[in-house]
């Protein structure tokens, strides 16, 4: 596992910053120094809203062979490497994001620290019912909520079934993802109530028929992982698949940016899910930080990060993040661009300079 940096680390040599900017708590400044929403009115006038999802699945101190506690560090390494910039300037577009949207920090779900290593039903659903609790109200006040989690349902499922309620018709969906995630039922718990890692998306569809097959864009799966039945069933069903083989020898980045409109053709809305284990070892840092969710043909950095900016440019009513290999400053650092890139879209969408 590469060494993280102490807060102290981080916050050293920072000259361009001082260190007074807004802070959740000690050790956790807000996203890029974004003002920090306390209460749901705080949420007015917002254009997106940051929201922390710290949960890991399972029982146990591990996930994936990894340490929960890496995993669940996520939310407040992203915020602590997102400082380290002078703000919301994003010199390849000379864009200065703050200057078209608002966009405030709110916090982390209070989620107990018991339900990431006790994974019983109703510690699950009671964690999953405070993320939407923060997602509805983001919705509400006519925000894009963006979610920074680890495992479903708190940075999945939470997220699309609020969408899905709050959005006057179908439903668009934007997926990176080494696995499919459409099993018919939840690995860990045997339990129909639960939308865990290994079925969210399937439960998403049958809770949700705002959703339709038809409109899923699914990016980046490879290898010999999924049932040959459940795949095919979504490729009948009409589903833009993009299996990074095909992408590597076939589309590259531009095929798969031009494939985005299925999930906006004929929908009122799209949600978009970034599982950041499609990186596998093709990031910036080895794979082998995932555990046993390494791949090899991963996606590389830049490729997340342009799809990211591309549904910012299309629109989206929902963004959430989940997998974030743990662990690596760097890697923290490609979801802080991942969604620094996907507001300068969202801006440049605002100011009508999309040009798509």
């Amino acid at each position: 596992m590469p060494h993280y940096p102490s807060w102290q680390d981080t916050l050293a040599g920072k000259t361009w910053r001082t260190t007074h900017f807004p802070r959740i708590k000690a050790d956790m400044p807000t996203f890029l120094g974004v003002p920090y929403a306390i209460r749901d009115e705080d949420l007015a006038g917002a254009d997106a809203v940051i929201i922390g999802a710290p949960f890991a699945a399972g029982w146990g101190t591990k996930y994936s062979g990894v340490d929960k506690a890496e995993w669940l560090a996520a939310t407040v390494r992203v915020r602590q490497q997102s400082i380290r910039y002078r703000g919301g300037y994003v010199q390849d577009f000379d864009l200065d994001i703050f200057e078209h949207l608002k966009v405030v920090d709110y916090g982390d779900v209070d989620i107990p620290l018991e339900a990431s290593y006790e994974g019983t039903v109703e510690r699950i659903l009671e964690a999953q019912e405070g993320v939407e609790r923060k997602v509805k109200a983001a919705l509400a006040a006519g925000a894009v909520p963006i979610v920074i989690g680890q495992n479903s349902p708190c940075a999945s499922y939470a997220i699309g079934r609020p969408v899905a309620e709050h959005v006057k018709g179908p439903v668009g969906m934007i997926s990176l993802d080494t696995h499919w995630d459409c099993w018919p039922y939840d690995w860990a718990t045997m339990n129909d109530h639960v939308a865990g890692s290994t079925n969210w998306k399937d439960k998403l569809f049958r809770d949700c028929p705002s959703y339709a097959i038809r409109n899923l864009v699914e990016i980046g799966e490879r290898g010999m992982l999924e049932n040959p039945e459940i795949i095919r069933h979504y490729l009948r069903n009409g589903a833009c698949f993009m299996p990074m083989w095909k992408i590597r020898t076939e589309l590259g980045i531009q095929g798969v940016i031009d494939n985005l409109r299925h999930a906006y053709d004929g929908t009122a809305g799209v949600y978009a899910h970034f599982d950041m284990d499609v990186l596998g070892g093709a990031g910036p840092t080895e794979g082998d930080i995932l555990g046993e969710l390494a791949e090899p043909i991963g996606m590389t950095d830049y490729e997340a990060i342009r799809i990211a900016h591309e549904v910012g440019k299309r629109g989206c009513d929902g963004l959430s993040f989940l997998c974030i290999p743990p662990g690596s400053a760097i890697m923290y650092r490609v979801i802080v661009y991942a969604v620094t890139y996907f507001l300068a879209g969202l801006a440049m969408r605002k100011a009508g300079q999309t040009g798509t």
